[in-house]
């Protein structure tokens, strides 16, 4: 059994489809068949059903998923560990993010490119929840994101920082003017939000249920910044964290009062794996950075 063949299985698995497979591989699709195969000859069973172009895991192969990853990410953290044990300054970190945490991860990287210039950095955006899926399939080393507490179970987190909910309007907006507004003032003000794809839409639902609270929403994106161009426009309001609003000098942020309208900043990897040196010195710039900004606040 050979890690190339782990890893092509893992990619077969994952896009259920062996020619899209092999294309993502830079191998041919004869090569993979050929290599999956032989793991299949060498386990004594069958790890996918072929049907028509397209192939799905068997019960053999789905039981097998999660030992052939755990294997992979072993081998890899193995050789991360070799590489900081020997003082190279070579690699790749890849930093999974959500949008509202954008700023500080910018500031951060900045920094981190003066202490380690030779780091490859590969930043991924996406939702919390398309962010989770990628730790546990070992595609990011780290994720930012916001939470209402911190995880737990398959995960280790540490906090950066504590922040509110805002409703997030232009400078025109007749709410703009105000530090802060209760939850029960969201009560048929027409909104635009993130679709439900994001956290913070998710409880956002959650706490207006619980006040039984109905906003006009009048449109659903899921693209933090297109909607916060039309909320720039001066004719929609939202609901985001305050931070969301770096990148738009006209936006303000007014504070949303309450019980549970505090969300967490949060780092969070995998518990068991490996750390690479270069993601602790990563944690260490954008806590550094976190702490000065709530100074700033």
């Amino acid at each position: 059994m050979e890690l190339r063949q782990l890893n092509y299985f893992i990619k077969a698995a994952e896009l259920q489809n062996f020619t899209e497979a092999s294309g993502v591989l830079y191998i041919t699709q004869s090569t993979l068949s050929q290599q999956i195969k032989q793991l299949e000859d060498e386990l004594g069973i069958p790890l996918f059903d072929r049907i028509a172009k397209r192939v799905r895991l068997t019960e053999a192969g789905k039981t097998f998923l999660p030992y052939a990853i755990k294997t992979v990410k072993d081998a890899s953290d193995g050789k991360d560990m070799l590489k900081d044990l020997m003082n190279l300054n070579t690699g790749t970190l890849t930093i999974g993010v959500t949008y509202g945490l954008t700023a500080l991860l910018t500031k951060a990287i900045i920094d981190f490119s003066q202490k380690c210039p030779k780091i490859h950095l590969d930043i991924v955006f996406g939702t919390t929840q398309e962010l989770l899926e990628k730790l546990d399939q070992s595609h990011i080393d780290l994720m930012l994101s916001f939470s209402q507490e911190e995880k737990s179970g398959s995960y280790k987190t540490q906090r950066l920082f504590s922040s509110c909910l805002a409703l997030i309007v232009h400078s025109s907006h007749p709410l703009a003017a105000k530090k802060q507004i209760g939850i029960k003032q969201l009560d048929k003000l027409p909104l635009i939000l993130p679709s439900g794809g994001f956290s913070i839409r998710n409880y956002l639902n959650l706490l207006l249920s619980r006040h039984n609270l109905e906003p006009i929403i009048q449109m659903e994106i899921n693209d933090i910044n297109m909607l916060l161009q039309l909320v720039d426009s001066g004719q929609w309001a939202t609901v985001l964290m305050g931070s969301s609003i770096f990148n738009h000098p006209d936006l303000k942020a007014v504070k949303i009062t309450g019980d549970g309208m505090t969300r967490l900043a949060t780092i969070t990897w995998p518990t068991g794996s490996y750390c690479k040196r270069s993601a602790t010195i990563m944690a260490e710039l954008l806590a550094g950075h976190a702490k000065d900004q709530m100074l700033e606040s």
